[in-house]
């Protein structure tokens, strides 16, 4: 297998952390969507990352889809079996899922748009989105704690630590790390084990 894309992408992060936790092999390609577009396209036309090839050739779009698929090569999951533990984990995912979309959304308005031409209300509507999961992720967290990192991460976890990483390291001025101890805590928690230094987004 071949997971393309950097990882300075927390969804790229998100597929690059899990396949170590599962066990699969698979080379990484950093090749970005924006400084080697030409090359991507020859592996992807549509150009999306995280892109996964497939020992088959097939090429797979989207971290969510891309797990789904990887979860049936390994002997272990990512996720609870079923009933409360597993609406909990999908919720948490999602909640992490909308902050790394909102986060990156306020990236690209901020680094790719001229100043000029950047859209206040936009920029203030998609910054109150990315505080709004963040508040509630760490009251899911406040409720009850994910399971330890160093015991049985899920998706959940996985997905919380890294969109925690890319918002201190594109966004920290929207999202403040005092504000949100739990998130904080488990993210450093997660970010020493060996899956996660393996795949460090700097």
């Amino acid at each position: 297998m071949q997971l393309v894309g950097m990882l300075d992408s927390p969804y790229v992060r998100r597929v690059a952390v899990s396949l170590r936790l599962l066990d699969l092999p698979f080379e990484h390609l950093p090749l970005s969507v924006f400084g080697t577009f030409e090359a991507f396209g020859r592996i992807n036309p549509v150009v999306k990352a995280p892109t996964l090839v497939a020992d088959d050739g097939s090429v797979l779009m989207n971290s969510s889809l891309i797990l789904q698929w990887v979860a049936t090569l390994s002997q272990r999951s990512l996720r609870p079996l079923g009933g409360p533990a597993l609406q909990r984990d999908l919720r948490i995912t999602g909640l992490a899922l909308a902050a790394c979309e909102k986060a990156v959304q306020l990236v690209y308005e901020r680094n790719l748009r001229p100043a000029e031409r950047q859209h206040a209300p936009w920029t203030e509507r998609v910054s109150g989105q990315l505080r709004a999961a963040c508040a509630l992720l760490e009251a899911e967290l406040g409720q009850a704690p994910l399971p330890a990192p160093a015991q049985e991460i899920t998706d959940a976890g996985v997905t919380t630590a890294v969109a925690w990483g890319f918002m201190q390291m594109m966004v920290a001025d929207t999202v403040h790390a005092a504000d949100h101890p739990l998130l904080a805590a488990y993210a450093q928690q997660a970010e020493r084990l060996p899956a996660f230094a393996a795949c460090p987004a700097r």
